[in-house]
Order: C-alpha cells, then sequence, then structure tokens
C-alpha cells in the first residue's frame, strides 16, 4: 500500500469497484477500502445487469476486484476509522488544499487529492420474528430484482410502509396469488380495497407477529390471533438509511428522501456528477441515491470517476501553469 494517491475509494460494491476501474484505466493512482458488507450478500444472484445476469454477487465483486488490480489498482480489505482535511479549510484552488487524510481501523493512515465515498445503504427492515433472517432470500422487497424468482407463488406484502398498496400492484404482475395483510398500518381507503379487490388481492386484517419458516424457506406468516397465512415469499419496505458516518467529520450534509409525501429514508447530498459540498469529496451508488439497483449504482461509479478525473485533470493544468512561470 502506498501513503498517498490520486483518489481513495470508501466501499467495494459495484459502484467503488466501476470508479475504480475507470479511473485505474485513466491512469490515476486509486485504493478502493472495502470492509466486506456488501448490501447484497444474501441475494443469490444479482439481476438486470446486463451480461451479468444471475450472476453470485461475491462472484461480480470478485471479478471487479481483479479487473480494478488489472489496471493498477489498489484494493485493500480495511474498515475507515475516520476522514480528516489536510492543510487548511479548503481556500485554496477549488477549495482543496492539501488532500485528505483516511485513517484506517488498525491505524495505518494514507493520503488522498480526492476522496470518493461508495457504501451504500442499510435496509432496516420490519421488526417481526423471520423477516431479518430471510431477508434475500424469500423476504423481498423490489420486484425487478425478485419478481421473477417468486412467480405464480403465494406472495405475502407486509404492510411496514405507506407504499404497501403500490407494492402489491407491482407483485400482482408476478403472481395472480397476492396477499396483503394491514399488519399496523393504517386503514385502507375505500378506494384501495377497491383496486385491491379488482386485481384479487386478500387483505388480512390483524398484526403479523412471525413468519414460519420450514426446511428452510417461508411457509406461512403468522398473525397475533395464531392463525398463519400460507405463503412461500413476503415483501416489505425497508427505511433505506445512508451509511455516511466517515463523512460527517467533513461535514457533509445527509438529506431525508421523500416519496409521495413520506420519508422513506436518508442519502448524501450531492450534485448530479456526485460532488458533494465539501471540497474534494464525493459520493456514488445507494449512498447518494437510494433507487439504485446494482447496474445503476456501477453507471453512477463510472459516471462520478469521470467528474473526479476531470476535477483532477483541471489541477493538474493549474499546477502545470505555475510551475511554467517560476524563475528558471
Amino acid at each position: 500500500m502506498q501513503t498517498s494517491y490520486d483518489v481513495v475509494i470508501v466501499g467495494g460494491g459495484a459502484a467503488g469497484l466501476s470508479a475504480g476501474l475507470t479511473l485505474a484505466r485513466a491512469r490515476r493512482s486509486v485504493l478502493v477500502i472495502d470492509s466486506g458488507e456488501p448490501r447484497n450478500a444474501p441475494a443469490a444472484g444479482v439481476h438486470n445487469y446486463l451480461g451479468s445476469e444471475g450472476t453470485p454477487p461475491g462472484d461480480l465483486l470478485s471479478a471487479g476486484r481483479d479487473e480494478v488490480t488489472g489496471y493498477g489498482g489498489e484494493i485493500l480489505s480495511a474498515t475507515v476509522a475516520s476522514v480528516h482535511r489536510l492543510h487548511g479549510d479548503g481556500d485554496g484552488d477549488n477549495g482543496v488544499d492539501g488532500g485528505l487524510g483516511v485513517v484506517l481501523d488498525d491505524g495505518r493512515s494514507v493520503l488522498a487529492r480526492r476522496l470518493l465515498v461508495t457504501t451504500g445503504l442499510v435496509d432496516e427492515l420490519p421488526d417481526v420474528a423471520g423477516v431479518d433472517a430471510r431477508w434475500g432470500h424469500d423476504v423481498l422487497h423490489c420486484p425487478y430484482c425478485h419478481g421473477w424468482e417468486v412467480r405464480d407463488e403465494p406472495i405475502g406484502v407486509l404492510a411496514s410502509g405507506p407504499f404497501a398498496v403500490h407494492q402489491a400492484m407491482l407483485f400482482r404482475q408476478w403472481s395472480d396469488d397476492v396477499t396483503l395483510f394491514r399488519h399496523t398500518a393504517p386503514p385502507l381507503t375505500d378506494d384501495e380495497l377497491e383496486q385491491l379487490g379488482a386485481r384479487g388481492i386478500t387483505v388480512v386484517e390483524g398484526e403479523v407477529t412471525a413468519l414460519e419458516v420450514t426446511d428452510g424457506a417461508i411457509s406461512g406468516v403468522r398473525l397475533r390471533s395464531g392463525d398463519v397465512v400460507p405463503r412461500r415469499a413476503v415483501t416489505v419496505q425497508p427505511r433505506f438509511t445512508a451509511r455516511a458516518e466517515v463523512l460527517e467529520p467533513l461535514g457533509v450534509k445527509v438529506t431525508d428522501i421523500e416519496m409521495g409525501g413520506h420519508v422513506v429514508g436518508t442519502q448524501v447530498a450531492a450534485d448530479p456528477a456526485g460532488a458533494t459540498d465539501a471540497p474534494g469529496v464525493w459520493v456514488a451508488g445507494n449512498v447518494a441515491d437510494v433507487r439504485l439497483t446494482a447496474i445503476g449504482a456501477a453507471a453512477a461509479g463510472v459516471q462520478t470517476a469521470g467528474a473526479i478525473n476531470a476535477d483532477l485533470v483541471d489541477e493538474d493544468v493549474r499546477d502545470a501553469v505555475r510551475a511554467a512561470k517560476l524563475p528558471a
């Protein structure tokens, strides 16, 4: 490991590795620091990722790491303990000054001219027994990621957020056996009940206490009454919370994300290219946009890497002009 890099990337998922690959191919010195906690680790495969459909997440990341190092980039399995700005308060050209110091949990540190954070988000799941253990297997949230895998199966929709009816309508595209468990959600409106009935979606009243698991798979949904409704898959609405703690010392803002007037999570505020308000600090992937799937996060990493390289080119040019003006 060197002590100084053009770009240090915190997070080695689809966004971070795609950015690392792009920057390494741009002949930048780049270090990707990965704590080994990918959001999609429980899933059997990555879907709607052109050319890699169904690839296990670990295999996709392994291939990505090989590609980054193949172009001279470095990968480090470690956790970042803190990040701080060096030599001033960002009042130099482009507000960057002497760069950023990145300290690892083992005490080692490196210097970065630019910092890219691609740490993703945390899915905060409903507090129902069995949900956490089956998450990413047969407890799902995205029909485009997992709908095909549960097609024609009995699907339960746990009303754990404000868009449960919408989620039920979406999953109805993949199965004609969909049941909405109202759980602790507010009563449904007459219009919602009419829509659900028209699509043949059953509504079950009563609080859900647990998911029944048989032979390593969901077999039903247990209500507080003791009744069990047979189901083979259950969908939930997590709260999407940005993994942004490492950015707090730099004053980077985390904002609430609203959909339909409801707060569904948080993400880091950034411009369309991924630049934050903190000079020299960029974000990409789910930490900056909770809506992105794996391929979207990878695309965001490429886009942001291009913007970072352009920013570094501008700085290189300014430095070269200054050097040319110095007395011989």
